[in-house]
């Protein structure tokens, strides 16, 4: 029985972060713990920067999958007869969704797996790789992890939170929007003042790229 539900599937590079610039399918579930999607609803959501389309099953390859189905739709984006393959499973919140059994699919077809999460879920055993993205006003339950990349400036959330956490590499990421260029100012200057930190940029709008 078909129990994925995916907005979009394809294949790009990592725009941001410890793997920016990495070649990658991106897996973006449907549906978020934190907002439904609909602009109607910003107002009122926990997160309310999202610039994310994880609303419904309609974009590239989106639809019902199983387990297997989705291994063997992933591994025919990647390149034929070629090793490092990495799938980024994103969302909306993919926690809703990411299990076990779709990790051992995605490891027998010999993909590394990563998930981008916004924390709140206890993630399922397997993954390779799991970056955690903080939102204010959310209670994060992954403190534990290879990256954190913090959206700033977010109101309500501060870096300096999580500096004792066991992350391996620590992000801040300017908010994108028109307050974007006094965001990058600020994270420049708080990357510099404290070097726990590095600056991550969307690299894949810069380059007009997924």
């Amino acid at each position: 029985m078909a129990g994925y539900k995916v907005k979009e599937i394809y294949y790009t590079l990592q725009g941001e972060g410890a793997h920016a610039g990495r070649p990658a399918v991106f897996l973006r579930f449907a549906g978020c713990n934190l907002w439904t999607g609909r602009e109607e609803d910003r107002a009122d959501a926990i997160c309310t920067f999202c610039d994310t389309d994880f609303i419904g099953m309609d974009g590239t390859l989106g639809g019902k999958y199983t387990a297997d189905e989705l291994a063997h739709t992933i591994d025919m984006l990647w390149p034929a007869e070629r090793n490092n393959k990495y799938v980024v499973c994103t969302g909306g919140e993919p926690m809703l969704q990411l299990d076990s059994q779709l990790i051992d699919a995605f490891h027998a077809k010999h993909f590394e797996v990563g998930v981008e999460t916004n924390g709140t879920i206890t993630p399922p055993p397997g993954l390779d790789w799991i970056c955690v993205s903080p939102k204010a006003n959310t209670e994060i339950v992954i403190r534990k992890a290879n990256e954190i990349k913090l959206v700033v400036k977010q109101r309500g959330i501060e870096p300096s939170q999580f500096e004792d956490w066991e992350f391996d590499h620590f992000f801040l990421q300017p908010m994108d929007g028109p307050d974007v260029r006094s965001y990058t100012e600020w994270a420049i200057q708080y990357c510099l003042i404290n070097p726990t930190w590095r600056l991550s940029i969307q690299t894949h709008k810069l380059l007009g790229i997924r």
